[in-house]
């Protein structure tokens, strides 16, 4: 390590300790690490002295971390090496029993991979997206018009929240009333179990998704007898790729759906408010010059990385950054850590939101998994900042945020604001 990181390390307690572990104990996975917002200063050191590091523990086994973003890409664009397949252990880190993976389009190879992920792509094509702007406007309108003055408020439950829900009712044609049970199920799947989180154990997780299958089963119904029409459901009951789908594959696309279109955007919407709170120079260029919010989501999206991390396990032995990989193993793509790599970012760890090239980053993901929904994440996220940055003169940011206890949903259940006026 040299002299500047030992330096670094003494004046920070958090990155101490991150730079005081033997190597072979940096276990990345643990989500108090995620929640306490420490875990920047452990991928700092992987990619500086172990770039693909192998640790086992007890709950996921051995695995490789991947931290560098060149070594990032080498496996996101080569899926005939690494596997996304459920039946091969999907995308998450922990090897869930056969009948509890989620089969979903992300977690499939070609070419069923492709077929699915073609049924529902037309709902985000340009044309479909230039549609909907002025709805989400809107929305987003009177959500921010509908927020309190002078009071602290929790900006993930006022804006977040109930921005990308609305988004999701609407692309699902889900009864509008009903909406906030989308944010739930979201939750649900994702989650760590356990005594203090939201749910207490795997059983309770299944019986909580059971009520969402059910839900859209009914949904499902109704469409599949009905001409078909433009939202998610109708398409997925109507295209010859995804008619005949299993109970378990029909959840697992719809969780997919979910959580890509609801925990990814939300968490940017309060990443990008804090992160402007934190770097205020930023905040004042940006109400000084508006059109820089064109590049500013993208950093945003760099910045906040909401999805942490993608598991492949590698179909074949395989050399990656000089380490050996064997037929089988687990290798996971820490997206959060090469968006912080300085040899392919410039002044990583500072947010800037007039990068020069504000697109060059992992947070979608490469090859043929790339995220599908990234143009209207974007397009959400852009109207979101227009439509603030017309209305409010000063939010103040007047808590800590509190972050999810979550390895790979990267995000917020609180940031506590106010708006003077």
């Amino acid at each position: 390590m040299t002299s500047h990181h030992l330096s670094a390390a003494a004046d920070n307690p958090a990155r101490a300790e991150a730079y005081a572990l033997p190597l072979d104990q940096i276990d990345v996975t643990k989500p108090r690490l995620f929640m306490d917002d420490s875990i920047g200063y452990y991928f700092e050191r992987l990619r500086l002295e172990d770039p693909v590091h192998y640790h086992h523990n007890q709950f996921y086994g051995g695995y490789w971390s991947v931290t560098k973003y060149q070594h990032i890409m080498q496996v996101d664009t080569n899926h005939a090496t690494y596997s996304s397949d459920w039946s091969h252990g999907g995308i998450g880190i922990f090897d869930a029993p056969i009948d509890n993976r989620f089969q979903m389009f992300i977690a499939m190879d070609p070419p069923k991979h492709d077929e699915q992920r073609k049924t529902v792509s037309p709902i985000v094509a340009p044309g479909n997206l230039a549609s909907m702007e002025a709805t989400i406007r809107q929305r987003t309108g009177w959500v921010l018009d509908g927020l309190p003055r002078n009071e602290s408020f929790n900006w993930v439950d006022r804006v977040s929240i109930e921005l990308t829900t609305q988004m999701l009712a609407t692309l699902f044609d889900f009864p509008f009333e009903d909406r906030k049970l989308l944010t739930w199920w979201s939750d649900i799947s994702t989650a760590q179990s356990g005594e203090k989180q939201i749910i207490k154990t795997e059983q309770e997780r299944w019986v909580e998704l059971g009520k969402c299958l059910a839900y859209f089963t009914r949904l499902w119904n109704e469409r599949v007898n009905a001409p078909p029409r433009t939202d998610l459901i109708s398409m997925l009951a109507h295209s010859p790729a995804t008619r005949h789908m299993s109970p378990r594959e029909f959840l697992g696309n719809l969780i997919l759906l979910i959580v890509g279109g609801n925990d990814t955007t939300r968490n940017s919407m309060t990443g990008g408010l804090f992160a402007l709170h934190q770097f205020p120079a930023e905040m004042a260029k940006l109400r000084a010059n508006p059109s820089l919010v064109e590049s500013l989501v993208p950093e945003i999206i760099r910045w906040q990385t909401p999805l942490a991390y993608m598991r492949r396990t590698a179909l074949a032995d395989a050399e990656l950054g000089g380490k050996q990989i064997k037929k089988g193993d687990k290798v996971v793509m820490w997206y959060l850590s090469g968006n912080r790599d300085e040899e392919a970012i410039a002044n990583p760890n500072q947010f800037i939101i007039d990068r020069a090239r504000p697109r060059q980053h992992l947070a979608f993901g490469f090859g043929i998994h790339r995220c599908v929904g990234n143009r209207l994440a974007e397009m959400q996220i852009r109207i979101l900042w227009e439509e603030v940055l017309k209305r409010f003169p000063v939010i103040e940011v007047v808590g800590p945020p509190v972050r999810v206890f979550s390895n790979f949903v990267r995000g917020f259940t609180e940031l506590p604001v106010r708006i003077p006026g």
